[in-house]
């Protein structure tokens, strides 16, 4: 094949490639992660950019002055200085290491900061009573238990705008992590284990919710909806539960923890409210485990 169709082929490609960025664009693709709908998130949204501005001040400079130098010293351009026994430059050695290390001064500084400030385990400040949902990850769903409310359910949440939510979080299988990406953080859920995490929607919606850690042949299905409503609606959504015929107790529980793929959202009007200890404690022989404490102390 001859060089022109070569250099035809790649500009038709080329071409193509950049027609389609446009319909990505109205086809309303986007990065979840980068549309964030309460503070945690749009705090981490914040992180990530900055955190990449302060990278790409040493990024930019290095591809632009490749570019330069192999432009200024190709082998056609006999005007360029030649100087075979040039090896060392005092102010290229300042520039080239203090420049970085003040970058990675500035992201350990910023890292310190935000770690304990994004901490999952740290509770959100508000005059407002926060509510609280025991999250189990199961193959390959989601079960969800208002302790407060006697109601659980399955692949959906609720909570009012503006409520912090306080969730703890545990698996009934293998590792996972649980993650609404609009809300903020990931947190792993372990078996035998509980975890933290706390957070909080400004604004009504219905986020995408799912296991962000791979866990088998139904992973990609392990999806839920967090459904961020007004007071009244949140009520209506309770009473709706409410209504269901389905109660979670652990023989009822015995069955839903058995593996599915694309479960469906299901109700249970009411719960044992020792359900989710008792799903920790069937790990570490009858006692639950809590790991915020720094020993992992098992308590009775």
């Amino acid at each position: 094949m001859k060089s022109g169709d070569w250099k035809n082929r790649i500009l038709r490609r080329t071409s193509s490639l950049i027609h389609l960025v446009p319909l990505m664009l109205v086809s309303g693709c986007k990065l979840e992660l980068l549309d964030p709908k309460g503070s945690i998130g749009m705090a981490e949204k914040q992180l990530i950019a900055t955190s990449t501005w302060a990278m790409l001040v040493v990024v930019v400079p290095v591809i632009a002055l490749t570019l330069l130098f192999a432009w200024r010293y190709r082998a056609s351009n006999t005007q360029a200085e030649y100087r075979p026994r040039w090896a060392h430059s005092t102010a290229i050695e300042v520039v080239i290491w203090t420049i970085p290390s003040l970058i990675i001064l500035f992201l350990a500084v910023l890292t310190w900061k935000t770690t304990h400030e994004l901490d999952p385990y740290k509770p959100l400040e508000s005059e407002v009573k926060p509510i609280n949902i025991e999250v189990v990850a199961l193959d390959w769903k989601w079960l969800f238990i208002y302790p407060d409310l006697g109601i659980a359910t399955v692949n959906q949440i609720a909570f009012p705008v503006g409520t912090p939510v306080n969730f703890v979080i545990t698996s009934d299988s293998v590792m996972n992590s649980f993650f609404v990406p609009q809300l903020g953080s990931q947190v792993y859920a372990m078996a035998g284990m509980q975890t933290q995490l706390h957070l909080i929607a400004n604004e009504s919606g219905d986020f995408a919710g799912m296991s962000a850690n791979f866990s088998g042949k139904g992973f990609s299905d392990m999806k839920f909806r967090a459904l961020a409503k007004s007071p009244a609606e949140f009520d209506a959504w309770v009473a709706q539960v409410r209504a269901s015929k389905d109660r979670l107790d652990m023989n009822r529980y015995n069955v839903v923890s058995k593996p599915e793929q694309k479960a469906p959202v299901g109700y249970f009007s009411t719960v044992d409210p020792k359900l989710f200890h008792n799903i920790i404690a069937r790990y570490n022989n009858g006692q639950f485990m809590d790991p915020s404490n720094a020993n992992c102390t098992v308590k009775g």
